[in-house]
């Protein structure tokens, strides 16, 4: 627990040091694949209960609807939304 607090502080100093609000440009080149696999994988550090749940409590609100904004822009980027979409309707039934 007490390594959870010293981590849990760490972020938090990290996420409001001087800068870390400034937008950056990205050029980068991914396979379609590296972009569905990135977006699984942040949509479900976000939304389920994993192993890194007690960070998910320093992130503030907006910079989770950041990234969710960041994997939904490569999907576009990628021509995946739509397949994204349909695999999403998969799990759910």
């Amino acid at each position: 627990m007490a390594t959870t607090n010293v981590l849990g502080t760490v972020y938090e100093t990290l996420l409001c040091s001087p800068g870390m609000n400034e937008a950056i440009k990205l050029d980068l080149k991914l396979s379609r694949k590296a972009v569905l696999l990135l977006n699984s994988l942040i949509q479900n550090g976000l939304e389920n209960d994993s192993e890194g749940k007690e960070l998910l409590a320093f992130i503030p609100g907006e910079d989770k609807e950041e990234l969710r904004a960041f994997v939904d822009e490569c999907l576009k980027k990628a021509g995946l939304k739509e397949l994204n979409e349909k695999m999403k309707g998969l799990v759910s039934k």
